[in-house]
């Protein structure tokens, strides 16, 4: 098929079906090499890897495209069987269609020997040692990640076709990704999307609606207005006139909480020491002064410490799940003290604001109603593709500071004339139609639904920390309020302390085995901060039994680097 054949029109369907397999193929073959949560031996190995496969800097092409030193078809990779499937004994059983972590194999050093999996040009990368990895890769890149810009595989002169492309580059993709429909893949607030959502996004990129007006997305523009309505509605739903737009994610959709707040006179923000970094970036992009931090317990603020802070003038951002924790600030009484003293409340509820579409946990925003501005991800507990965020308003009249005029979009006599002004829907203009996939992921489950994969998500988040609490080598910070659970090998509170519990999570991610979140936290009240480690749970089909062997590898992996620690020259 032809490289430069359209994915629109009259044919475009057909051509994207004769090319879809293609990028399959490659995906599943990566997976299949990977055969974990993360490509083996870090930044460099990955780096050697993806030089291999694409030949030497300025390495010149041979005939027909191909560079030098390169191949048109690629041998089998070791420990991999045919396109997306794996030899017995590399994986038993799989977990969304990735693999069990309970089939995968131990990192070497820790609690076995190590797994299968190569990558080309590497060799068997969880049996690399570190520093063979970082060798090989020194001598295929001139930075940390960064090909030679005359690379030939960066910018070939010449192509390849585009099924060949597709399989060649989905393939690398797969094999050198973190993987989030891993369960041993729990760092952060990064979740596996539904197939469905994914499905639709590739309609939606065939179509290409540009969102910055009507006559370039004509029922896209009408269906986000409807899902947006409809967001706005579960975040008000007894408000007369609340309003949403939909967003990059939480970081956007905080600075539009802080541009909003700005626009009505509003000059300084006051949130918690929880806060998610991206409130006090708002506060220095929009010009405002540094927000002024106010103390939390356990991860949560305390209310009380809004005395003689909030008032008229401030904007106070409080958090529905936190980043390190998933702790939800108390939303009703923080609420009652900005209406008393006149300050305007954010909430930013990014990690836990879809736990409104559940009737089991939508009690624990209970006061989100309140708030003035909310910023919502679907792109964490909503199970879409990244980006995926939305912004509400309790009065729809405040996305007035939105508006913008450019003659070519949305010029007066056309908004007169009944056509939809699309620029004061964002602070961006060319914008994707992110929206249809988030309606169809809707229609398909229903709210119900997707309250439903939130409740399993927190209700293995308990199993685990129960867990965590019997195991002799852990233990738990506190129970989970979403689906985070932090915890701490028992050996780091008896020697090597906070650098041991770096030294694990970074073991574990060069090992390829598993990647885990690390978080600084009090051990107790008014305590000094220790370093944990923290394991977000997105997987809403995975459950407390496939995060056991992952609780153990720590555990194990704990003991591995404590006692290395006490062999090296420099521990004693």
């Amino acid at each position: 098929m032809r490289a430069d054949g359209l994915a629109g029109g009259h044919d475009g369907a057909d051509r994207l079906a004769e090319l879809i397999p293609a990028a399959l193929r490659g995906m599943a073959a990566g997976i299949a090499e990977r055969g974990g949560p993360i490509p083996a031996g870090g930044p460099a190995a990955v780096a050697a890897a993806l030089m291999a496969e694409h030949g030497e800097p300025g390495t010149a092409e041979a005939p027909g495209g191909t560079q030098a030193g390169g191949s048109a078809a690629r041998e089998p990779v070791a420990g991999a069987g045919p396109v997306g499937v794996r030899e017995p004994g590399a994986v038993a059983t799989t977990v969304a269609g990735v693999g069990s972590l309970a089939a995968r194999e131990p990192a070497a050093g820790v609690d076995g020997p190590a797994g299968p999996a190569t990558v080309a040009g590497v060799g068997p990368m969880s049996t690399r040692e570190p520093a063979a990895a970082h060798a090989a890769a020194d001598t295929a890149r001139t930075g940390a990640g960064t090909l030679e810009p005359t690379a030939p595989g960066a910018l070939p002169l010449h192509g390849v076709g585009a099924e060949a492309a597709l399989e060649e580059l989905s393939r690398l993709l797969a094999a050198g990704s973190a993987d989030p429909a891993d369960p041993a893949c729990a760092a952060h607030l990064h979740c596996p999307p539904l197939a469905v959502s994914v499905a639709a996004d590739v309609v939606a990129g065939a179509l290409n609606p540009s969102m910055d007006s009507w006559d370039q997305a004509p029922v896209a523009s009408e269906l986000e207005r409807e899902f947006t309505t409809g967001i706005a509605r579960l975040c008000y739903p007894g408000a007369p006139s609340p309003d949403a737009v939909v967003t990059t994610g939480g970081t956007e959709s905080n600075l539009l909480g802080l541009l909003l707040a700005r626009e009505s006179g509003i000059v300084q923000a006051v949130c918690g020491a929880n806060a998610h970094h991206s409130v006090a970036r708002a506060a220095w992009l929009l010009g405002l002064p540094a927000p002024i931090v106010v103390p939390c317990e356990r991860d949560r603020m305390l209310p009380g410490a809004l005395a003689g802070v909030a008032g008229p003038g401030t904007v106070v951002v409080a958090t529905a799940g936190t980043t390190n924790t998933g702790t939800v600030d108390p939303l009703a009484e923080i609420a009652g003290i900005c209406r008393r003293a006149g300050a305007r409340l954010h909430v930013d509820a990014a990690y836990g604001g879809t736990a409104l579409c559940s009737e089991a946990l939508k009690g624990k925003l209970a006061g989100l109603e309140l708030a003035d501005s909310v910023a919502l991800d679907l792109h964490k507990f909503g199970w879409q593709p990244v980006a995926a965020g939305l912004f509400a308003a309790r009065e729809a009249g405040d996305l007035g500071a939105l508006t913008v005029r450019a003659e070519y979009l949305n010029a007066d006599d056309d908004t007169e004339a009944g056509l939809p002004d699309l620029l004061g829907r964002s602070i961006r203009t060319s914008r994707r139609p992110d929206a249809f996939r988030m309606a169809v992921t809707m229609r398909a489950l229903g709210t119900s639904g997707l309250g439903a994969l939130v409740e399993r998500c927190c209700a293995t988040a308990a199993e685990v920390a129960a867990d965590v609490e019997r195991h002799p080598g852990l233990r738990l910070w506190g129970a989970p309020e979403l689906s985070t659970v932090v915890l701490r090998p028992v050996v780091a509170d008896e020697a090597g302390g906070d650098e041991l519990v770096a030294r694990v999570r970074r073991a574990l991610l060069e090992a390829g085995t598993a990647v885990i979140g690390r978080a600084t936290l009090p051990a107790g009240p008014g305590g000094a901060g220790q370093l944990w480690l923290k394991l977000t749970l997105l997987h809403p089909h995975a459950t407390a039994s496939d995060y056991r062997p992952l609780l153990d590898r720590i555990a194990a992996t704990a003991g591995a680097e404590l006692v290395a620690g006490r062999e090296s020259p420099v521990a004693s």
